[in-house]
């Protein structure tokens, strides 16, 4: 189905959800936007590419870009929203709508370049998961049905963070609802997250990525660096899963991504450029972007 035609049923059905006549979902120079409260949500996907054959593209990242609703004048510098608790709280619907509303529109905009195989990781806000009780996945498996792939072609993103530690079995079983459905899964953190819960974690999950972000790397004083990045890859590679070195700006990262064994590596070293839209904001994921703009919004 065009997307023309999936943008104009996806707001039928938002329409028909939401009993208004709100229809979030627009094309503009070919691109799709959600439009969510005073914020506009759109999509940059980044490569993934294999670690010793960089012109391989296994799959992609989608990120979102954040700017301000053109109908609505709102800043997008501006972010004086409250923050919302780690636990489900009465702002959890707005956590799950945006959440839907975001990984919709990266679905969109990644179909023009997905193939049969290709694999997408999506990144789902943990309180999302902690909102949502039962069927995790149920209601986004019905737009990638929709959109003509399968959830074989989706990874969910969880960032690990100690802030949630102590709800860690409540996000597995989320996991394993997304896993059951035949969703792949890719954990994500970075180095201040590796730390003994994490790898419990890690293979309690059993997943398909686990994804380490090089931001920062080169400011850590830690002998035992190159040691926890090397158990990292060795304890993802015992569970059959393939290890990710993100967020890669400089040889001296893309090298010690190779040495330490990580699969797959992805970053603006390897991409001369990325396609982005002026005065926006690029957010690592839909926990940033709730956080920092539409915290505060309830529907959209």
């Amino acid at each position: 189905m065009p997307v023309q035609q999936l943008v104009e049923y996806f707001n039928d059905r938002l329409e028909r959800e939401h009993k208004n006549h709100l229809r979030p979902f627009v094309i503009k120079d070919d691109k799709v936007y959600g439009i969510y409260g005073p914020v506009r949500v759109g999509s940059v996907m980044l490569p993934l590419r294999e670690t010793l054959r960089q012109s391989q593209i296994a799959g992609y990242t989608a990120h979102i870009n954040v700017a301000a609703n053109p109908e609505t004048g709102f800043a997008s510098r501006d972010s004086g929203l409250a923050y919302p608790p780690i636990e489900p709280s009465f702002d959890s619907e707005s956590i799950v709508n945006f959440d839907r509303l975001a990984r919709t529109v990266h679905m969109l905009n990644y179909l023009p370049q997905s193939h049969l195989d290709d694999l997408l990781i999506l990144d789902v806000d943990p309180r999302h998961i902690l909102g949502v009780k039962t069927d995790h996945g149920a209601y986004f498996e019905e737009i990638i049905i929709k959109c003509g792939l399968k959830t074989r072609n989706v990874a969910i993103g969880l960032k690990i963070s100690p802030d949630y530690a102590r709800v860690y079995s409540s996000l597995l079983k989320g996991l394993y609802n997304y896993q059951d459905r035949g969703y792949r899964v890719a954990l994500k953190l970075d180095y201040y997250s590796l730390d003994k819960s994490s790898f419990e974690l890690i293979s309690r999950a059993s997943p398909d990525f686990v994804a380490m972000s090089a931001q920062h790397l080169d400011a850590i004083r830690d002998n035992r660096l190159p040691e926890k990045l090397s158990q990292l890859c060795q304890l993802v590679a015992s569970m059959d899963g393939r290890s990710v070195m993100l967020d890669i700006e400089d040889k001296r990262n893309a090298a010690l991504a190779r040495q330490m064994g990580f699969d797959l590596v992805q970053g603006a070293y390897f991409d001369a450029e990325t396609p982005g839209l002026p005065n926006e904001h690029l957010l690592d994921s839909p926990l940033d972007s709730t956080d920092k703009r539409v915290a505060a919004v309830r529907h959209y």
